[in-house]
C-alpha cells in the first residue's frame, strides 16, 4: 500500500481475469436462458444477489484487514522474518502463522496479499496460504476431531506439515525463473 502522501498507482477495473470471470458468466448465462427461460435465469440472479449480500461483509472485512495490517507491521519487520531472503526460518514462520490463523478465504487472501505489499517473499506467502489451506489447526479442531478423532487429524496435520515448506520453497524458486513474474 502506498503511504497517505504518495498517489496511488492506478488500477485497472478489467484485467484478463475478470475478463475470462465474465465470459463464463454470460456463457453460463447464456444456457441457462435457453435451458430454463428467462424465470430461471431471474431465480439464478436473485439468490445469487442474496449470497453476494451475505458475502459483501466479509470481503469488506477482509480487505480492511489487509490495508490495516499494511499500514501497522513494518516493512522491514516483514522483509526480515518473512522476506524474500528469510529462507527456511521465515517459511517455518509463514506455516505456523498460516497454520494457526482462523478465518476463511475472506480473510486469509487479503492478508497474504497485504503482506507480499509490505515485503514478504513469495515463498512465505505460498507457505502461508498453503499452510492454512492444509493444516488449519482451527478448522482441524472444530470439524476434523468430532468426525475423524483426535488421531487421524494428529496424523494427517503432520504428514502435511512438509507440504507448506515444500510449496514456498518451490514458488520462490519459480518466482526467480518465471519472466515477469514476482522476484521475491
Amino acid at each position: 500500500m502506498t503511504s497517505p502522501d504518495r498517489p496511488k498507482p492506478a488500477r485497472k477495473i478489467f484485467d484478463a481475469s475478470t475478463l475470462v470471470v465474465l465470459a463464463l458468466v454470460l456463457t453460463g448465462a447464456f444456457f441457462v436462458y435457453r435451458r430454463e427461460g428467462g424465470r430461471g435465469l431471474l431465480h439464478i440472479l436473485g439468490e445469487d444477489s442474496w449470497l453476494f449480500v451475505e458475502i459483501l461483509p466479509k470481503v469488506l472485512a477482509g480487505c480492511l484487514i489487509g490495508a490495516f495490517v499494511q499500514l501497522l507491521l513494518p516493512r522491514e519487520v516483514v522483509a526480515r522474518w518473512v522476506g524474500g531472503d528469510s529462507g527456511l526460518t521465515g517459511l517455518a514462520i509463514a506455516t505456523a502463522i498460516g497454520a494457526i490463523l482462523p478465518g476463511g478465504p475472506f480473510t486469509i487472501y487479503p492478508l497474504a496479499g497485504a503482506f507480499l505489499a509490505i515485503g514478504a517473499g513469495v515463498g512465505p506467502a505460498v507457505a502461508f496460504v498453503t499452510s492454512w489451506t492444509l493444516i488449519g489447526f482451527n478448522r482441524a479442531v472444530i470439524w476434523e476431531v468430532p468426525f475423524f478423532g483426535i488421531d487421524f487429524v494428529i496424523l494427517r496435520a503432520v504428514a502435511s506439515l512438509p507440504l507448506p515448506i515444500l510449496a514456498g520453497f518451490l514458488a520462490q524458486a519459480l518466482a526467480r525463473v518465471v519472466p515477469g513474474g514476482p522476484r521475491t
